[in-house]
């Protein structure tokens, strides 16, 4: 019998006949951190879900062996697994804004798990949720005990999730992509705690991730998952200075890789001066200052060429590019073409539409589910042109072979295709209508590396193609160096250094961008 902690053979899942998990032998052992690499649908996450058997038991088919500590966990009674969960093996997951329970405050939901485990109540319980909430890095804890979900950052959230794992101080902590929806800044601390935690408490940690970054900095054992095989274990410096298999070398190359085309001098597409947009905080009786997400911000966009604005969540990207595209309301000067779209408004600025388009961060999210590829990518055609029916189905053609989805699937639904495919959709539908300028909000943010890489060589072959102008807002680094011409460095709404991409990323000058790049692992401490 081996002394793992958990001891894994020939796990087989499957749903509704379709094998997600095809045999899997894994040992996790006390106190290590193994890490589960691989795309999005290689079987990573339900392997993890399989080890507290979280997957929908309607709809799940599951075979082989899963031990905790010597113990058979499959089939074991659900009174058994519910001691299990929570208290011996924790979890905390990818998105803590759906994991969290929207209607409970902070105290509430870690005191919870207290209950339910270690049946503690009142004053007691209270000082235990301070003393979690200090211990995973909340400043000010007591203050946030009555705060709720919506009140805390992504990274705060992200806190609070971990300290209701650690409540009943595991001995296995399962983090299913626990850094991916968060800004390189805040997943650095994130990932640098998870490592101090479980020094500190001994704890065995599975970190599953799609990201080599990531695993780099925190694990000592890393195994390669794909359709449903482990191809690849090794320790993890071996795995990375020398790895075996062909798909665990295309992990490792799997950062977008180049630069942006450099192109001559041209005319200025768009100038934004001086804008501001302040949201009003406090009631008519009580005021309060107002939030100034965009704070006199100005930039000059050429035609042809690609602006990067990169800073963390909240520092004020997104609002100034929904400002620019006149999606909401904002104060200061935005010329398109020489023409003031700032004193536009209603019919008068919507000619200017079909000219200005935009690619969102979650294509799942931004694509209609009742609509069939057709329909959302004729939809920019029906509005802004007088094409017939035949002619809005050639263009609908066109545009999915531009952004290589063969057009026989254009009678598809979004739920139909990965999540690389989904974006490549939401490109066309920006596409179709022939934009001279697409604002590109995190397009790549939800997606693994391997189809990142696509993405970006896409987005630079349509750009070269068809002259295209980006306006691209991201905090992921590595990207933008490979996509951008020139960047502005966006803090609490202000443009804190401006420049080319090279400039920028060679020799910043600016404290805040060097510790973007830092926490991005492109620049040296």
């Amino acid at each position: 019998m081996s002394d793992a902690l958990i001891q894994i053979r020939n796990l087989q899942v499957a749903f509704e006949g379709h094998k997600a998990v095809r045999g899997i032998d894994l040992d996790i052992h006390a106190g290590e951190c193994l890490a589960l690499v691989g795309e999005s649908g290689s079987g990573k996450s339900v392997t993890a879900h399989s080890i507290l058997q979280l997957l929908p038991p309607h709809i799940t088919q599951t075979r082989g062996s899963i031990r905790y500590q010597g113990e058979e966990l499959l089939g074991a009674r659900p009174e058994r697994l519910r001691q299990i969960r929570g208290d011996r093996i924790a979890m905390i997951f990818q998105e803590p804004m759906t994991s969290l329970n929207p209607l409970y405050t902070v105290e509430r939901q870690v005191a919870e798990t207290l209950a339910l485990h270690k049946g503690m109540g009142g004053g007691g319980a209270r000082e235990r949720v301070v003393e979690l909430l200090e211990l995973v890095g909340i400043h000010e804890p007591r203050q946030r005990l009555n705060a709720y979900p919506h009140q805390l950052s992504g990274g705060q959230r992200q806190r609070v999730m971990i300290a209701m794992a650690l409540a009943c101080e595991p001995l296995l902590l399962i983090a299913d992509e626990p850094t991916t929806a968060l800004d390189v800044t805040v997943q650095r601390r994130i990932l640098a705690l998870l490592k101090d935690l479980q020094q500190r408490l001994g704890m065995a940690l599975l970190l599953i991730s799609h990201d080599l970054n990531v695993v780099r900095s925190i694990a000592q054992r890393v195994a390669v998952m794909r359709a449903g095989k482990i191809v690849e274990q090794a320790e993890c410096e071996a795995l990375f200075a020398t790895p075996q298999h062909a798909y665990s070398r295309q992990l490792l190359e799997a950062e977008p890789q180049g630069r942006a085309v450099s192109r001559a001098p041209a005319p200025n597409l768009l100038e934004v001066d001086a804008l501001r947009v302040w949201f009003a905080q406090g009631s008519l009786l009580r005021r309060k200052p107002p939030i100034k997400a965009v704070d006199g911000i100005d930039l000059r966009l050429q035609r042809g060429k690609t602006l990067g604005i990169v800073g963390e969540s909240g520092s004020g990207k997104s609002t100034l590019g929904q400002a620019i595209l006149r999606l909401i309301d904002a104060q200061g000067s935005i010329r398109f073409q020489g023409q003031a779209l700032d004193r536009l408004k209603g019919k008068a600025l919507r000619p200017w539409r079909r000219q200005l388009q935009v690619v969102f961060q979650d294509p799942f999210g931004s694509l209609s589910p009742r609509m069939s590829v057709q329909q959302i990518i004729e939809e920019g055609l029906r509005v802004h042109t007088s094409l017939d029916a035949a002619q809005r189905e050639a263009e609908v053609i066109a545009a999915l072979k531009d952004v290589g989805l063969d057009p026989d699937t254009r009678h598809r639904f979004p739920h139909e295709f990965s999540g690389g495919q989904r974006q490549r959709i939401a490109i066309a539908r920006a596409l179709v209508i022939k934009p001279e300028l697409i604002l590109l909000d995190e397009p790549t943010s939800a997606l693994d590396r391997t189809v990142q890489k696509q993405v970006v060589s896409l987005l630079r072959r349509l750009q070269e193609e068809h002259g295209l102008t980006y306006l691209f807002i991201s905090h992921d680094l590595a990207v933008v160096r490979a996509l951008a011409h020139d960047l502005i460095v966006v803090k609490d709404g202000v443009v804190v250094e401006a420049g080319s991409t090279e400039q920028l990323f060679g020799a910043p000058q600016h404290p805040y961008t060097r510790d973007l790049l830092v926490a991005s692992s492109l620049r040296r401490e």
